[in-house]
């Protein structure tokens, strides 16, 4: 990937470019910021700049460490391998750089024994650390780090973003991905392409749409499939409150072209026509309380059915 092809956060990529052309970047720094929302990339940019490289691939003096496939977080053993990394000479040239993802989940332990090398790797060595959530990372692995925010694409970023990437020049499906999107790249690829999204949205409307007509085992079984994707939570949340969106601006202004879900038009207005817009205010209330449940891991199965619940009892 060429660095011009990079979309975005053009702020700190300046301010990185002009500390690696001063060479005064840092040992170590910590980029953080939403999953999707480009940290690898940017990461891999300041790699390739630092090796003296012109675009974005692999390189043998590029090293990157992820959370292994059969494993939930960064364990002290993995933690060892990468100060053995991070003490090997580079293969090419003078620098080398270790990218560390997901470092908001290596173990207490692991951050504790990464600690040293963070602060003082070999000359040479640049460490790039990627996390979601800093609270989540210890104060004294934070305090050896410039840390560096990235924040969501504007509209205008993202809009050069999906024409450039892939290839969208129908405003309709432009407006669809924006807001589905919600500022993070990487969200849709997921849209566009994840299997399981796509089988989440058919069965939400599904359950908005037939709500009324369910009985009780059939909210239990609507909360069971539901709760088959666990890690989906927030986007099963964002696709109720979206659809109950469009139907509340499609019942006051009767205009489609103010609805995000442009693609499901037919069951927008079905749902518009059900209910009220009293009622629909009070079904993304319901979504709300089921949403701020999930997010303090309240059982999710339980979740769901309390939340159809009173979606259907509005």
């Amino acid at each position: 990937m060429k660095f011009e092809n990079i979309f975005g956060h053009e702020a700190v990529r300046k301010q990185f470019d002009e500390l690696v052309k001063n060479k005064r970047f840092p040992h170590a720094i910590m980029l953080c910021g939403e999953d999707g929302i480009g940290k690898s990339i940017v990461a891999k940019e300041i790699a390739a700049k630092l090796l003296n490289k012109t675009e974005i691939k692999e390189y043998a003096d590029l090293i990157e460490w992820k959370i292994l496939n059969d494993k939930k977080s960064i364990s002290v053993d993995q933690v060892r391998k990468i100060i053995e990394e991070v003490n090997k000479k580079p293969y090419e040239g003078n620098n080398k750089l270790i990218v560390v993802h997901d470092m908001d989940y290596m173990t207490i332990q692991g951050q504790n024994a990464f600690l040293k090398t963070i602060e003082e790797p070999p000359l040479g060595v640049y460490i790039i650390l990627l996390c979601q959530s800093q609270g989540r990372v210890l104060d004294t692995v934070r305090s050896r780090c410039q840390i560096y925010k990235l924040n969501r694409l504007d509209e205008h970023e993202m809009r050069k973003f999906i024409s450039g990437t892939y290839n969208v020049t129908n405003e309709d499906e432009m407006r669809t991905l924006l807001a589905f999107s919600d500022g993070i790249p990487g969200k849709v690829d997921d849209f566009l392409n994840d299997k399981s999204l796509k089988e989440i949205r058919n069965m939400v409307i599904n359950a908005i749409l037939n709500i009324k007509k369910l009985n009780p085992k059939d909210i239990v079984d609507a909360a069971n499939q539901l709760s088959e994707y666990k890690k989906l939570w927030r986007e099963i949340c964002n696709y109720f409150v979206l659809y109950i969106r469009d139907a509340l601006v499609y019942k006051e202004t009767g205009n489609k072209e103010l609805l995000i879900n442009l693609d499901k038009i037919e069951d927008i207005k079905k749902i518009a026509s059900q209910f009220s817009m009293k009622q629909l205010n009070r079904m993304v209330e319901a979504v709300n309380y089921g949403q701020s449940n999930l997010e303090t891991n309240v059982n999710m199965p339980l979740t769901y059915v309390e939340m159809l619940f009173k979606i259907q009892e509005v």
